[in-house]
């Protein structure tokens, strides 16, 4: 069992910037890839972006490249989204992931996934 908690989401302005992160208790973090996803009022939730167990590999949805990176530091059991240049349409609650195996699904698929946290809120105002 992996238990993850997100943290670092609030209100921030348009053009800010945000680091969240996922923090792992449970296992061994390592062995682990994860995702990031979020969720807006009324609409399903959506892949940004994910890391390996090893953090030497990413990939981000088409439309989150260039203002969103994740990167991940195993000592810590940690994995970070960095987002810059904010938009109001960033507003959602953003959760993390994690798998060990692949399961068929694949990583920008939330049936890739065994475990989530509990979400972040992040706000955006103009």
């Amino acid at each position: 069992q992996v238990q993850l908690v997100e943290s670092g989401g609030g209100l921030v302005q348009v053009g800010g910037s945000l680091r969240l992160s996922c923090a792992a208790s449970g296992h061994t973090f390592s062995d682990y890839g994860v995702g990031w996803f979020r969720q807006a009022p009324g609409k399903e939730r959506e892949f940004m972006g994910y890391i390996d167990r090893s953090g030497t590999s990413t990939a981000y949805a088409e439309s989150k490249k260039g203002r969103f990176t994740i990167s991940r530091d195993n000592a810590k059991n940690t994995v970070y989204l960095q987002m810059n240049s904010l938009k109001p349409e960033d507003t959602a609650v953003y959760h993390c992931g994690a798998r060990k195996f692949y399961s068929g699904y694949d990583h920008y698929d939330l049936r890739a996934y065994d475990y989530w946290g509990q979400g972040t809120q992040v706000t955006v105002s103009s």
